[in-house]
């Protein structure tokens, strides 16, 4: 399954029919007659459901951007719903505005964006709330930047990872568990003092905190994948970094910030990549209540 997710994600911009189940049934090494019975056991939903979902899931997140604060120049930078249907792999407008208001009730063009983060960034807030003693993150003022964050633009080569894929982050120690074995796993194989990474191609005030999968990972070349490790291989890419030393109330709030102020003025805007936790040392080194870590919003020039 790891090949098989691995290989969709990668390519959600070529056009539905080419991400066909023989195709990536064939990537993961699986007889076309038993995965699709394999895939939907496992995930909860069908490959061709799969698909749909999260290419829906990357075209609110590109609508989102600069939503309910970006004006001026930061609003004529988004891009044309057509535009964001094609980059999202559906074969036309009128293909993504159908399956658009199919999944969400409203057509593209109608959907309250501001509405929707709204109500899935509470339920995250309450996440954060039970997870930080004193939560902060609600209290960000706009156009603001209190906690005095800086950017840093980084050109990244290419870079390869061992990762572990959690499914439901948010709920329970899954996270910290995943964690815990790769670093074994890791240690067993020399590969423990490379870069570790977290990161989730979703975005939780998009998905629903039940559908977002997590990734823990370490940046490794030489090994091979086998039962939940899986190898993956990002491109070169420009990140906007932020350094973060404090509870998960601060990273939330630098992400918060990034999009929401940073991202509007800076003349960038998001790639095609997750956001990144790039951690100082090792995951949670200094516990659950302390993190010490880059986060990496993946970029390129409007």
């Amino acid at each position: 399954m790891n090949l098989a997710i691995d290989h969709v994600v990668s390519r959600l911009r070529e056009p539905g029919g080419r991400l066909r189940l023989v195709e990536v049934a064939d990537a993961a090494g699986i007889s076309p007659f038993h995965f699709h019975r394999v895939f939907q056991a496992l995930m909860g939903e069908t490959l061709a459901d799969f698909i749909k979902r999260t290419r829906l899931d990357r075209a609110l997140l590109m609508m989102c951007h600069g939503a309910g604060g970006a004006t001026g120049r930061a609003r004529a930078r988004r891009p044309s719903l057509t535009r964001i249907a094609l980059s999202c792999g559906f074969s036309s407008s009128s293909d993504f505005s159908r399956s658009f208001k199919q999944r969400f009730g409203a057509s593209p063009s109608t959907f309250d964006t501001r509405a929707w983060r709204d109500a899935h960034g509470a339920e995250l807030q309450a996440l954060v709330d039970r997870a930080a003693a004193q939560p902060r993150l609600e209290r960000l003022p706009a156009d603001a930047n209190p906690d005095g964050f800086k950017v840093k633009i980084r050109d990244l080569p290419t870079r390869t990872v061992a990762y572990i894929r959690v499914h439901n982050p948010y709920s329970g120690d899954a996270v910290v568990k995943a964690v815990h074995r790769l670093v074994a796993w890791a240690e067993r194989h020399s590969l423990a003092d490379g870069q570790w990474l977290g990161y989730q191609w979703e975005n939780p005030e998009i998905t629903p905190l039940d559908r977002c999968v997590y990734h823990a990972a370490v940046e490794a070349e030489r090994f091979t994948p086998k039962g939940e490790i899986g190898r993956f291989r990002f491109p070169p890419m420009t990140v906007a970094q932020v350094e973060v030393r404090g509870g998960i109330d601060l990273e939330l709030r630098a992400l918060q910030w990034l999009f929401g102020v940073w991202l509007p003025r800076s003349g960038y805007v998001p790639d095609d990549h997750p956001c990144f936790e790039a951690w100082i040392g090792r995951p949670f080194a200094h516990g659950f209540e302390h993190f010490e870590l880059y986060a990496q919003l993946p970029v390129r020039r409007a």
